[in-house]
């Protein structure tokens, strides 16, 4: 393969991809957009129920895993919105059991006047826009709950997306970058000849994602599968985030992950000159000095890594790697452009080294 990594390609196709809806629980228009770019990058396309299979001519020399559902709204009624990823999930309740969960509690207001649009979930065609006027928890429904100007005809299931494109100041991408990010990654690693599989999947933020991943790999799978799962990482401040150019993990709350593919990482970032950091570290050095001051410890995390492994009885395993960001589920969510840069220069490296 080719690099590095970071050029006019890549910008292009994230500036592009951005900008189209792929709502938790409604990713379907979504996936036919990369079954393109992939499709025109060489890649053998293959769609399974919340799942879409990206493949070179060596498919199990390398395995990435990346979600590519964003935080929307559904319409659950005459002039009724929803935060999609709790519908989505099956869950109605906040129990603040999770990152994703911990931190929709404290950003209830951040939603108010963002503009928004309708689509349909298959075809992605348009059904109008809207601006939210107010978000707040129910607390007879225990979800977030908005109300939007200008979508009264929408009825109910369909998704509504945050209006939203790339914008680069300052040396920072900035966007509703989780994880459209690592999807235009993946599928920039084609252009740049990577032979092995990339997979996309649905519904992450309603933590469902890592079932049709398992479903492929009882399928097709070898006896033990290697998985490099791709995400980004919130920080609360861009100059913690900008004090390491990756995340790594050795584990999170479901499971801890393979050591093996967890030290080859740290050895390329090593290699190639790439700060990084361990977030599971960072979080248990945090929660100390929580716990020492009185407050409730945050929790590790919970990955479509850790899901997998917890549920796989060893059939697949694996580590991650991410981009660390702020604003973190919002429109404002933002990282370095150097560390997107050695995100993608580092899969390609990773891809060389597995091939």
């Amino acid at each position: 393969m080719k690099g590095p990594m970071l050029n006019h390609e890549f910008i292009d196709l994230l500036k592009a991809i951005i900008r189209h809806p792929s709502v938790v629980g409604s990713e379907h228009s979504f996936f036919r957009i990369l079954q393109r770019e992939l499709e025109e990058r060489g890649a053998h396309v293959t769609w399974y129920e919340g799942l879409l299979v990206a493949q070179g001519s060596k498919p199990f020399s390398t395995m990435f895993s990346a979600h590519i559902d964003r935080h929307g709204l559904v319409c659950t009624g005459p002039n009724e919105f929803q935060f999609a990823a709790f519908v989505s999930g099956n869950r109605t309740d906040l129990l603040g059991n999770s990152v994703s969960e911990e931190l929709i509690t404290k950003i209830t207001g951040r939603f108010q006047s963002l503009p928004v649009f309708a689509y349909e979930p298959w075809s992605g065609v348009y059904r109008g826009s809207g601006v939210i006027k107010n978000s707040y928890v129910c607390e007879f429904r225990n979800n977030l709950i908005f109300e939007i100007e200008g979508l009264d005809h929408v009825v109910a299931g369909t998704p509504v997306a945050f209006k939203d494109h790339l914008k680069i100041r300052e040396g920072r991408l900035e966007g509703q970058l989780d994880n459209v990010l690592s999807a235009a990654a993946l599928v920039h690693l084609f252009s740049l000849g990577f032979e092995g599989t990339a997979f996309f999947t649905a519904q992450e933020e309603a933590g469902k994602s890592w079932r049709y991943l398992l479903e492929w790999f009882r399928r097709f799978g070898g006896s033990t599968n290697r998985l490099f799962v791709l995400d980004t990482s919130p920080f609360p401040t861009i100059e913690t985030a900008n004090q390491q150019q990756l995340i790594l993990r050795e584990k999170d709350a479901n499971a801890p992950f393979n050591q093996d593919a967890t030290r080859l990482i740290e050895y390329l970032c090593r290699e190639n000159k790439f700060s990084y950091l361990y977030k599971n570290r960072y979080v248990e050095t945090e929660n100390d000095r929580l716990v020492k001051a009185g407050e409730k410890p945050r929790s590790l995390g919970s990955t479509e890594m850790g899901r997998i492994i917890a549920a796989s009885n060893g059939l697949v395993d694996g580590t991650t790697l991410q981009i660390p960001t702020t604003g973190y589920h919002t429109m404002e969510e933002s990282s370095s452009w150097e560390s997107v840069d050695a995100f993608v220069s580092l899969l390609t490296v990773l891809s060389n080294e597995v091939d």
